[in-house]
């Protein structure tokens, strides 16, 4: 009887114990620990908002938002170069914890991630050569255009009916770098992209003569995406984006990045 006991005892004792090592255990985010960690996909090519530099560093404004809100909401992150095709599927398989590079606010994203307070306004424009004929939406009729796959590019496009059903071909690149050299080579008579990244892209290459058609396809908003059930840390983020724009920190950095 009393090794029965002492069985039962020891068997008390190891049960107590698995249950204090799990209420121990951290959640994969660490939402509530001072150290948690957060990954962020992007597009490592679309300057200026986060691209490598010469020395393959990440660098851009919202490299430096991002780094700017973390230091101040005490967690850190890590960048992660992912497929631009497949941003939300890497973020609801939780390989990423935000999409945070230009990612433009759709009634179709909304239904798969929870965006952010806004922080940027883009447009969608329709690039040429600067001795192309094309002056006008209307003369993209039977012409091919180049943009990149899975961008709101390709919503501007198809929302424009005077574009979208005139059209001869639509190419689709994985990044906006392959769609300005498919129209610098000839290969497109067009191209459709965000005009943050065209004017910052056009400036860095001054030797080629691009025209921007007057008449923009769309405006959008950027801002930052993030899993639904993450409640606290899309709240941290509105809090951080609505400090820096407070204090001036915002424009300090947007006009890094922004200046003529």
């Amino acid at each position: 009887m009393k090794q029965k006991n002492i069985v039962l005892f020891l068997v008390g004792i190891l049960f107590l114990f698995s249950l204090c090592s799990c209420s121990n255990k951290q959640p994969s985010q660490g939402n509530n620990s001072e150290t948690s960690n957060y990954v962020i996909g992007l597009d490592d090519t679309f300057a200026p908002m986060g691209f490598r530099d010469s020395s393959g560093e990440l660098v851009g404004f919202d490299i430096d938002l991002a780094k700017e809100i973390a230091r101040r909401k005490n967690f850190t992150v890590t960048f992660q170069s992912i497929d631009w095709a497949m941003k939300e599927n890497e973020l609801n398989a939780k390989n990423i914890d935000m999409i945070w590079n230009g990612y433009s606010i759709s009634e179709e994203r909304k239904q798969k991630v929870a965006f952010s307070t806004p922080y940027v306004e883009d447009k969608q424009l329709v690039i040429t050569m600067k001795d192309s004929p094309i002056t006008t939406i209307e003369d993209l009729k039977g012409k091919v255009i180049s943009l990149q796959a899975e961008s709101t590019a390709i919503d501007a496009v198809n929302q424009n009916p005077t574009i979208s059903t005139s059209l001869a071909k639509i190419v689709e690149y994985p990044s906006n770098n392959e769609v300005f050299q498919d129209l610098q080579t000839g290969r497109c008579d067009a191209i459709v992209v965000d005009e943050i990244l065209a004017r910052y892209y056009m400036k860095q290459n001054a030797s080629q003569e691009f025209r921007i058609l007057e008449e923009a396809l769309a405006t959008e908003y950027m801002a930052v995406g993030i899993r639904k059930e993450d409640t606290e840390l899309l709240q941290a983020i509105n809090d951080g984006l609505e400090e820096l724009k407070a204090d001036g920190t915002y424009d300090d950095i947007r006009q890094r990045w922004f200046s003529n």
